[in-house]
């Protein structure tokens, strides 16, 4: 039977046919029909895959949710060599390498002072109300990449806005970018401050919370265990951990007045290292959701929280101990709480995306290691450097001065400096001694690092970490569970190996398909994730890419 349809019908059902494949087409777009309202951006200083995955058990509050109802990769690793806290937070705010973003360390050398200077220094921006230190980090003026904050201002025209929190201004000041709002602890003045790059002045919010004086109300508190004894694994007293760390004692309970009869920078510092500095950050941020009324209207937020305490832990005690076991406990008690909050002032869990991770993991304490019978050993940098600069000056007759930061050489000299000497001779030289030492892996002068043979896949690594104007001369690699520190106790990181390097990556909330992802990937696709979910485009610089698979589960 032939079916004949008239002109007008054809027309008619044409429409009806277009307008079923729109709605077709539109039932198969992403959940979400736009941006969220409020993104929270947690980082915890310090927080290592393996860290979190012996612990993950008893987590129960906030960090335990976001892990069970997440977008959990447990496996995330740090492509470059230096794994600090200045390079990994600006990693996580560009999706960029320190080679394109210019972080390269918490501290560099500064040839013209001829000493150490903090990264993120910056002369010409004072601290507002608190204490300026000439060598400190005070804006994002030696940032060279753009953030996810940054993009979002532009994107928005300057209507979203952003407040990045954390107790370290070098955590603070890349979640913040160029354009947000960046606060950090004083520990001269016990206040939350920020730099005269972000303001003008303290907004009335931040004065507020500040002259609640929460860590004055630390001083007469004692830092105790929030579970029965008998759940802590290993022992309270190590005869590896320092003897007295932060004056606070090597025992449960802690005191925290730092040895002081009344509040000050000493007892500061000790409250900065207790899980007390966890509910201080959850105080600023509900400050600044309030104060700033994020997450209020459809123009997407950001706020970023750094939990810094963490950290200070893992060095002074190690990320075996008891207090670690304990401030991982109060963190996720501390994170419900954020959670909640920032859930409630973007109107409901819908209009809230979360992501969560950390700038680098951490080492045991060297000696801990090796009592179990790893071949650790702590190296001292300062001998390191004794010794090479001995062999400079004996082998060219001229004196080579030698500075070790990390896994970064710096030489110089007048010899050097003048040209009297060839430079790339001395680099190269350097190298070779470094290459010979019983804790070496592999150094390669900054000449050679482009062409020098990747065996071991770890030249690699020390080029993405590499940046001309701030790195060393020479470049070296220690071997495995060789401790770099200058200090005879506690422990550090900074190294490209799993302890230190490995991390955890977790998205939650709106546009977010939960599941456990077992893949290795990068946290260089953190940034470029949530500026998918934010539907903008990535940073400028950015190498990452949006991890789909926790956007569409496939």
């Amino acid at each position: 039977m032939l079916l004949t349809i008239r002109p007008g019908r054809l027309s008619a059902m044409s429409r009806l046919l277009t307008t079923l494949a729109v709605l077709s087409a539109l039932s198969a777009l992403p959940a979400q029909a736009k941006a969220p309202k409020l993104t929270l951006f947690i980082s915890v200083d310090a927080l290592g895959s393996d860290l979190l995955l012996r612990n993950r058990p008893r987590l129960t509050g906030g960090l335990g949710r976001l892990l069970d109802t997440g977008a959990y990769y447990p496996y995330a690793r740090y492509a470059y060599a230096e794994a600090r806290t200045a390079p990994g937070h600006a990693t996580l705010a560009t999706g960029a390498n320190p080679w394109r973003h210019g972080i390269v360390d918490n501290d560099v050398y500064e040839r013209a002072s001829g000493q150490a200077v903090q990264v993120y220094l910056d002369p010409t921006h004072q601290v507002l109300e608190g204490v300026t230190v000439p060598t400190a980090d005070s804006s994002p003026a030696n940032l060279m990449a753009e953030t996810l904050a940054d993009r979002l201002r532009v994107a928005t025209q300057g209507r979203g806005k952003v407040v990045a929190l954390s107790f370290k201004a070098r955590a603070a000041i890349p979640l913040a970018g160029r354009t947000g709002q960046a606060w950090w602890f004083d520990e001269a003045t016990g206040k939350m401050v920020t730099s005269t790059w972000y303001a003008k002045e303290v907004p009335a919010w931040m004065q507020a919370f500040n002259a609640r004086k929460l860590a004055d109300a630390g001083f007469s508190k004692t830092w105790e265990l929030l579970r029965p004894r008998a759940e802590y694994v290993g022992e309270d007293d190590r005869a590896t951990e320092p003897p007295d760390p932060y004056s606070m004692g090597r025992t449960f309970p802690h005191a925290l007045n730092g040895g002081l009869k009344a509040p000050g920078p000493g007892s500061y510092r000790v409250f900065g290292v207790s899980p007390l500095s966890h509910d201080l950050l959850v105080q600023s941020a509900k400050a600044a959701l309030e104060g700033e009324g994020l997450g209020k209207d459809d123009v997407p937020d950001i706020l970023a929280v750094s939990f810094s305490g963490t950290d200070a832990v893992f060095h002074a005690f190690g990320p075996y101990s008891w207090e670690m076991q304990d401030t991982l406990l109060r963190l996720d008690q501390a994170m419900g709480e954020l959670i909640t909050a920032a859930e409630r002032a973007a109107g409901g869990k819908a209009h809230l995306t979360i992501a969560l991770s950390a700038d680098h993991g951490g080492a045991e304490i060297a000696e801990a290691w090796a009592q179990a019978g790893v071949p650790a050993v702590r190296l001292n940098p300062v001998e390191a450097a004794k010794g090479l600069a001995q062999e400079l000056q004996a082998k060219f007759k001229a004196d080579v001065t030698v500075k070790l930061l990390e896994l970064d050489v710096y030489l110089g000299g007048k010899a050097l400096e003048s040209g009297q000497l060839d430079g790339v001779a001395v680099r190269r030289a350097a190298a070779a001694w470094l290459a010979k030492q019983p804790f070496t892996v592999l150094a390669v002068a900054k000449d050679d690092l482009d062409t020098a043979p990747d065996t071991g896949g770890l030249v690699a690594p020390l080029r993405r970490g590499y940046y001309p104007q701030r790195s060393g001369d020479v470049l070296f690699v220690s071997k495995p569970f060789y401790v770099v520190s200058d200090y005879p106790r506690g422990t550090n990181h900074g190294t490209p190996y799993s302890y230190d390097t490995q991390v955890p990556v977790v998205f939650a909330g709106k546009g977010v398909k939960p599941g456990l992802y077992l893949q290795e990937i990068d946290p260089v696709d953190v940034t470029p994730t949530l500026s998918a979910l934010l539907e903008m485009g990535m940073p400028a610089s950015a190498e990452g890419k949006p991890r789909a698979e926790a956007l569409t589960g496939k």
